[in-house]
């Protein structure tokens, strides 16, 4: 890109630059002034002409950047008189534009004294600046004129095709008001109708005719389905190749829906479009601001902009910062001014907790609304929660325990050096995902074998609500192999169900939602977390979360999908917990993001926040609990942490398993294992055998009774096979492909044939 730059000399705050940085950062300069004013000082005399500074013959006015954005007066030589007192009438002794004469500053400019010989240059930034201001005054003045009456006024009346409840009206005019502004609603309270009714108020009040709604991919055709109810508005959904997409934003449409991931590549189209209003819903997907959809979104420009998200803080205060930068990228100063003002940090620089909140909740009162279900809970209907806690099997029992030990092993590393390396921090993510999977059902890690009480407690579960009663159900799974096997129990009892998962086509997905409301043989939506967020799903009653999320804003957006405004019955959410495993205590776990949340967003939230140590720490001090409360209960745990030769063979044998998981299916983006051949193939080949003398020795070796015996014996079936006529037990072992057994034998032959010879000699 290409920006330009104004020199006046070595003082911070006195230059110009016209990069996005420069104008929030606060600090006067940017990578850009300071390299041009470094290569500037090399040449001969530059120190001192910088130090000197730059004096013109004209008098300038400009907008300077520093902790508070401020119009000053920089006098030129030979200043005339009428024009020094013209000056200091509206400027302070430190040339900067009084308050006071800011909104009138256009017309004070050209009314100045003219003089000849003498210019005095006004930015356009400054112009522009004021405008600003100018523009939200003008747009208070003309919404106070035509809203006297405030939520009940008749602007409301036929505003959209459905009445509005009080608090939807105020969040639009809270909208209307702020031109710019974040709705941070509880899930469920209807915030994309209140963005509907924003719009329309928009319309009418400044003639906005242009409004770009980005979204997820699965919501992209929810909208329009809302909006076509709604409103009498046209809509273009942005879908499609290159030449596609650039005919449906030439169509003249009020609104137009995209997904996060086309901004980036549509950035161009969507500047020369020009939309006068740009929603983000689910805007959480910014809130990463390192991200390329991050950065593609917040390069959107319009005079409009409304957010919507449920969650605008997850895990931490940063991500609050990284979605208020689209809404007003000066509001929260810049990044690292916040975190320095909001993190508590222990002598190692560590984040431990968060300060000053009620700080935050101030700066952000004129720009974010948010409002929780208990605040309207008289329009909502009541919401019954259950925990049903199931018993492990003793085949789930043997992998969880499985993992656990690798989980272990790290954590006595941690203990020991309090540090772990990259490697270590993914086996234990890898395990511990692993423990959560077999808490479901051992389908989850081998695909082969069923085991687990969950998938039977559905089934008498369904069978009392959902056969023998009227209701649908709403089911929950972070896995994608969970559904799959609740499908075969709405197949076995003939429950008509759709199956939502990331796989699934937008297109589709529409179809799947007004199959779920309108057909009454359907009568269960089956979804992964594809379809927790966003999708009204008020036809049901019963929400059953098959799985706790690591995330309780997850757990939210899926029970807010059925306990939601419309919804005239009371909903029961049942969350199937395998007892005495790591789904126990997963959401102790996330307590202190709960308290974040709630500290930042909420007004009886705590002013500060403490973890007491660093989020790495106090996440492995949760791990370390609950290798304690497991070691209380396996006696043998010490001696087999010692074995590190069979716990590294374990952790090769875990990753193979957990790397063989489907595209849609796996653990942190792990990809699927392949053959390799050659050299490659002789160490696949080595580390067979050695896997097998291992499973052979353990099992030989292990003392009758011992707790390891149904660890070691469950791999060893894999190995056994009979012979066909006879019926006797053979042993075998799995090779790869043949031209690579040839290349691996040729290998042995050489290999052997050397070390032969050495022997001799």
């Amino acid at each position: 890109k290409t920006y330009s730059l104004i020199i006046r000399g070595s003082r911070p705050g006195v230059n110009y630059c016209s990069c996005p940085d420069f104008a929030v950062n606060n600090l006067g300069t940017c990578k850009h002034l300071e390299f041009a004013l470094s290569r500037l000082e090399k040449r001969r005399g530059g120190k001192r002409l910088l130090a000197v500074g730059y004096q013109p013959d004209y008098s300038e006015i400009y907008l300077h950047h520093g902790l508070k954005q401020e119009i000053r007066f920089n006098p030129g030589r030979d200043l005339p008189r009428p024009m020094q007192v013209w000056a200091d009438r509206l400027f302070n002794d430190r040339g900067v534009l009084q308050e006071e004469h800011l909104i009138h500053f256009p017309r004070l400019f050209q009314d100045r004294p003219k003089t000849d010989g003498h210019e005095v240059r006004c930015h356009d930034e400054v112009l522009a600046w004021v405008g600003e201001h100018q523009e939200a005054r003008e747009r208070l003045k003309i919404i106070e004129d035509h809203l006297r009456e405030g939520i009940r006024g008749l602007i409301f009346k036929n505003l959209l095709k459905t009445d509005l409840y009080p608090y939807q009206r105020e969040g639009a005019l809270f909208a209307l008001k702020a031109g710019r502004s974040l709705l941070g609603d509880d899930m469920g309270l209807g915030k994309t109708v209140q963005a509907l009714a924003a719009a329309e108020l928009l319309a009418r009040f400044f003639h906005l005719g242009k409004v770009l709604i980005v979204s997820p991919t699965s919501l992209k055709y929810q909208w329009k389905t809302e909006i076509e109810k709604f409103t009498g508005r046209t809509v273009a959904v942005i879908e499609g190749l290159n030449a596609t997409r650039r005919e449906l934003f030439r169509r003249d449409t009020f609104f137009k829906v995209i997904n996060y991931e086309l901004i980036f590549r549509d950035l161009e189209a969507i500047t020369a479009w020009k939309p006068d209003l740009v929603i983000l819903d689910e805007a959480q997907r910014i809130k990463n601001w390192k991200t390329r959809t991050a950065k593609s979104v917040k390069q959107l420009e319009s005079p409009f902009a409304l957010v919507l998200t449920g969650t605008p803080l997850e895990n931490r205060i940063e991500e609050l910062h990284s979605i208020m930068e689209f809404v007003d990228c000066r509001r929260l100063g810049p990044l690292y001014r916040f975190v320095h003002q909001h993190q508590v940090l222990d002598r190692d620089g560590k984040v431990i907790g968060y300060q000053n909140l009620q700080g935050i909740r101030e700066t952000l009162k004129p720009v974010l609304l948010r409002r929780k279900k208990d605040e309207v809970l008289r329009q909502l209907p009541a919401r019954i929660d259950q925990n049903i806690f199931v018993p492990l099997t003793p085949e789930q029992r043997t992998l969880h325990d499985e993992f656990y030990e690798i989980v272990a092993k790290i954590v006595a590393k941690w203990r020991r050096y309090k540090f772990l390396t990259e490697a270590d921090q993914r086996r234990l993510m890898i395990a511990l995902e692993g423990m959560r999977r077999s808490a479901d059902n051992t389908y989850l890690v081998d695909k082969k074998t069923i085991h687990g009480p969950k998938i039977q407690e559905l089934e008498e579960l369904l069978q009392e609500n959902i056969q023998n009663g009227k209701e649908k159900a709403v089911i929950f799974s972070q896995w994608l192999r969970m559904t799959e096997l609740v499908e075969e129990v709405l197949k076995r009892n003939g429950i008509g169900y759709v199956h939502l998962n990331g796989s699934l086509p937008s297109r589709q997905r529409r179809d799947l939602l007004t199959r779920f409301k309108d057909d009454e043989q359907i009568r269960v939506f089956l979804s992964t977390d594809a379809g927790g967020v966003g999708l009204n799903l008020q036809s049901g009653a019963l929400v059953i979360n098959m799985d706790i999320p690591w995330n309780p804003a997850k757990l939210e957006q899926r029970i807010g999908r059925v306990h939601r405004l419309g919804q005239r019955r009371t909903v029961r959410v049942v969350n199937f917990v395998s007892s005495g495993s790591i789904e126990a205590r997963i959401l102790e776990l996330l307590k202190f993001k709960k308290s974040v949340f709630a500290g930042a967003l909420d007004q009886d939230g705590e002013d500060v926040v403490m973890v007491g140590e660093s989020q790495m720490k106090r996440f492995m001090k949760t791990v370390e609990e609950i290798t304690e409360k497991v070691e209380k209960a396996d006696p043998l745990l010490e001696s087999q942490l010692q074995r590190e030769a069979e716990q590294d063979t374990r952790q090769a044998e875990l990753a193979e398993k957990l790397e063989t998981v489907g595209e849609h299916d796996r653990i942190g983006g792990v990809p699927a294992a392949v053959p390799t051949p050659g050299l490659e193939g002789l160490n696949a080949l080595l580390t067979r055998g050695a896997e097998f003398l291992m499973n052979l020795s353990r099992t030989l070796t292990t003392p009758a009774g011992s707790s390891s015996i149904g660890t070691a014996s469950a791999v060893m079936p894999a190995l056994l096979e009979k012979e066909e006529g006879t019926g006797r037990p053979m042993l075998k072992i799995p090779l790869p492909d043949p031209k690579v057994i040839q290349t691996v034998l040729a290998s042995l032959g050489t290999l052997l044939g050397g070390l032969t010879k050495g022997r001799e000699q």
